[in-house]
């Protein structure tokens, strides 16, 4: 029984005889993960810089109404209206974050701790839905809610995920009201 205990003792790993290669392997491997992520950082410029006609975005008024709805949770970004791929980065519109909505009589508050706040317009506001997914980000159906609105000659979908995902039919019913009253007071003028 002994000879056999030996034997298992006996092997070992070879010995690395050639460090300069690996050390070379390695610096190649790391210089090629900064080129790509310089690209990726370059390619993010490049298209805020496509987007510089984007308006600026407004800011709450002093006076928005009474409150209708709040909402915490996520900002996941903006999109082109209806082309959940076209990423939108100017004006800090593509920059994820944590957000808190406010929905009143003068539109949407969307308050973003460390990103740009921004304000819809009531007036701007056009529909809002249940999606899937937007840029970067899916979800099961229904998990996240797409608020379609107007800055300047854009249509733009943004996407927000609340910290409680029951909420989302209640703010939909509620900005689709507020866009159907909008439409029937611009139809009768």
């Amino acid at each position: 029984m002994t000879p056999l205990i030996l034997l298992a003792d006996e092997k070992k790993s070879a010995a690395v005889t050639d460090w300069a290669a690996r050390i070379g392997w390695l610096v190649g491997l790391a210089l090629f993960v900064a080129l790509v992520y310089w690209l990726m950082r370059e390619g993010w410029k490049w298209r805020g810089t496509l987007q510089g006609d984007l308006p600026e975005l407004p800011s709450a008024p002093e006076e928005p109404g009474a409150v209708r709805l709040t909402m915490s949770g996520r900002y996941h970004g903006s999109t082109t209206a209806g082309q959940w791929l076209d990423r939108i980065v100017a004006r800090g519109l593509g920059s994820r974050s944590r957000a808190e909505l406010t929905l009143t009589d003068a539109g949407l508050d969307v308050v973003r701790p460390g990103a740009t706040d921004f304000f819809i317009p009531a007036a701007a506001l056009r529909e809002a839905l249940l999606g899937k997914g937007i840029a970067g980000k899916v979800l099961t159906e229904g998990g996240l809610l797409v608020v379609t609105w107007q800055h300047g000659d854009r249509l733009i979908d943004s996407g927000f995920r609340s910290d409680h995902a029951a909420e989302h039919t209640e703010w939909v019913d509620a900005i689709n009201s507020m866009t159907k009253t909008n439409s029937t007071e611009g139809a009768e003028r």
